[in-house]
């Protein structure tokens, strides 16, 4: 039993013939491409005794599979859902899996069959302090993202009054209720003993997703609703249930398997895979299962050894990391845009790019105010109360956005914007939030650290050689488009790139300076030229790799450009003149007036998880998919990415020349 997708290659050169009496393995091409990366050859046809055949858990069509294999002596492989799956349920949306539990043995749900889980549970060390950090980690993501199987949920509905008892309901017909032997008399028992075990307490029954959407009837119904019991049906995330429940009673639903990782000892009336190691109140106990463990054993069994996990993105299978990396930006974009948006402010050939950020789920109506869904307004333009700013996130493009290049990653701020330092932004409180950081996290950031560095990337990563420098003290000033907002807004004193060049040659008379024009202005598309610049700055690099240059340089001065943040990231020593978002936290040497509300003091690593992790949102260009970080790295690297054609740079040509003072994606 092989579960590490490092090995995929090494399984797909040798893949084993699989063979399915059910139309929907061949209908599903998620389904087909995952057993191809696991190492099966899915086929039609009739099977030997050495091939092996192909069945949907305890599925209506599962019996013909287990006829062939008792005609054939082919092995059966059991195959379900993973514990993550998707937004919604199958049965609601037609979302494909992101990932597969791939059994030789059993249907993981059924315990009259020891399954490879079970065996893993059973029989593996599950001793290894990396796995269990790894574990660790994974189960306070869930809880921080509110993932679950079906991630749907909307983690802002306010919560009931705490003190209740969880009673969660099941769908009729369920795999894993009739394998644990659920009847209507069972689920009347628990929430009979749900009750009894917890007088004064009110009681919630959880209502599954597929019985809220009308797809499938549930245990409980209108009927049970009393004083004291009443019915959730909306979409809640489990993790905040569960903070406020004294008391989690399960048949054999997976959330009964969250609720021991947020806590809980729930009261199990069935038998599933989770019951019997410990962590439960077992009504039926399984009398095989004698091994108690913690919950990062079950965990890092559950949901790390056992599952084969996709990447819808890369196309490849993953570890568990990976699918919550991905799993999140689904989710974060479901719940930004499930209402859909009014957009204010976009020109027009933004908005087919807008569109596919924000308007998959509900087209983007522009400049039409409704009642019925929020507002949006492009950066620094005039939109109506309320509404969210959006902008250009910090790893942009393979083009410059003056060129009308559209953008990878966009940033939304419900609070403020983060370039204006006049009031608060929401990046400003997730870098105070990112002070501190968990292991997991810290280590995502400093190998995103690490992969900008060697990849060399920057925003809008354009290319260009840079040429020898001398030595000496090497200080870069980078040049900006001097109407950009945060220059008008985080600015007090120097405001130009001319005076900006003018004090450091002054303070620095011994210093080599090297001046690098924006790349805007170096298009001809904005404002910022400097015509004596060559007499100011020791070498003026025009067109030069910003990435390759900052690894060479040892200090960079500027007003408020993202370069001093892309300096920060590669060690490099920054001044400021202004107020740009990085300023102020202990990270730079502040000339400008920064706000003193900035009291907090993360390292480098909480600011590039706040600001390239936290507050942007990433799409990826091939798949249509939001997407992690790590995704666009990728793309930007490689440079897989469509380019805007002839048509696209002659259009911005036109409105460089006509509208050079006003704001374009920067």
């Amino acid at each position: 039993m092989n579960h590490d997708p490092r090995t995929q290659a090494a399984e797909s050169s040798s893949s084993r013939r699989l063979f399915a009496f059910n139309g929907g393995f061949y209908r599903q091409k998620r389904l087909r491409r995952i057993l191809k990366l696991a190492g099966y050859d899915l086929r039609l046809g009739w099977p030997n005794s050495e091939d092996q055949i192909a069945i949907w858990g305890q599925s209506p069509t599962a019996h013909r599979g287990h006829s062939v294999s008792d005609r054939t002596n082919a092995k059966k492989l059991f195959i379900e859902d993973a514990l993550l799956r998707s937004l919604h349920p199958g049965r609601v949306a037609g979302e494909p899996p992101i990932g597969l539990l791939i059994d030789q043995e059993s249907p993981h749900f059924d315990p009259s069959i020891p399954s490879d889980l079970e065996d893993l549970l059973v029989t593996h060390p599950l001793d290894d302090s990396a796995l269990l950090n790894r574990a660790r980690a994974a189960i306070a993501r869930l809880q921080e993202a509110h993932l679950t199987k079906y991630a749907a949920v909307e983690p802002d509905l306010p919560p009931p009054a705490p003190g209740y008892v969880l009673v969660i309901d099941q769908t009729r017909g369920d795999a894993s209720v009739k394998a644990s032997g659920g009847t209507d008399a069972r689920f009347r028992e628990m929430l009979v003993m749900a009750q009894e075990e917890h007088p004064g307490c009110p009681v919630l029954i959880k209502t599954h997703p597929e019985t809220a959407h009308g797809k499938r009837d549930g245990f409980y119904g209108p009927d049970d609703v009393t004083a004291r019991v009443s019915l959730c049906t909306e979409a809640y995330s489990p993790w905040v249930l569960f903070e406020g429940a004294v008391g989690v009673y399960t048949l054999s639903s997976q959330m009964g398997f969250e609720a021991i990782f947020a806590g809980h000892k729930p009261r199990v009336f069935g038998q599933p895979f989770y019951a019997g190691w410990g962590l439960t109140t077992d009504e039926f106990p399984v009398p095989r299962r004698q091994r108690i463990l913690t919950r990062a054993q079950l965990f890092a069994a559950a949901m790390i050894l056992y599952p084969r996990w996709y990447n819808p993105c890369s196309d490849q299978l993953c570890q568990l990391e990976d699918v919550i990396d991905q799993l999140e930006a689904q989710a974060r974009a479901w719940r930004a845009d499930r209402h859909g948006w009014a957009a204010f402010g976009m020109r027009l050939w933004k908005r087919k790019p807008l569109q596919r950020f924000f308007g998959t789920i509900k087209p983007l109506t522009f400049d039409k105010e409704r009642a019925d869904r929020p507002s949006m307004v492009w950066a620094n333009k005039l939109g109506p109360k309320g509404a969210i700013r959006v902008e250009d996130g910090f790893l942009r493009s393979r083009g410059l956005g003056a060129e009308l290049v559209p953008p990878l990653s966009l940033v939304t701020d419900d609070l403020g914007i983060y370039y204006d330092p006049n009031s608060e932004s929401r990046l400003e409180r997730l870098i105070a939030l990112r002070s501190s950081l968990r292991p997991d996290q810290q280590h995502r950031a400093e190998k995103l650290i690490r992969d900008l560095r060697t990849l060399g990337l920057s925003k809008y990563n354009l290319g260009g050689a840079t040429p020898p420098l001398p030595q000496g003290r090497l200080i870069l000033v980078p040049g900006q488009v001097e109407d950009d907002a945060s220059i008008v807004t985080g600015c007090d004193t120097i405001k130009t790139n001319q005076a900006l060049l003018e004090l450091v040659r002054s303070e620095n008379p011994d210093a080599i300076v090297l001046y690098k024009p924006h790349p805007d202005v170096e298009a001809g598309l904005r404002t910022g030229a400097v015509s004596n610049a060559a007499n100011l700055a020791d070498m003026v690099l025009q067109y030069a790799d910003m990435a390759q240059l900052l690894e060479q340089v040892d200090e960079v001065w500027t007003m408020t450009s993202l370069t001093g943040f892309e300096a920060l990231i590669r060690d490099v020593s920054v001044v400021t003149f202004g107020a740009p978002f990085y300023a102020g936290w202990g990270l730079t040497k502040d000339r400008g007036a920064v706000p003193t509300r900035r009291t907090a003091r993360p390292d480098i690593s909480g600011l590039v998880h706040a600001t390239l992790i936290d507050y942007p949102r990433y799409r990826d260009p091939i798949s249509g998919l939001p997407c992690a970080v790590e995704t666009v790295l990728e793309r930007l690297a490689t440079g897989n990415i469509p380019h805007p054609g002839i048509a696209n740079r002659l259009i911005s040509k036109v409105q460089g020349k006509l509208a050079s003072y006003h704001s374009l994606w920067r």
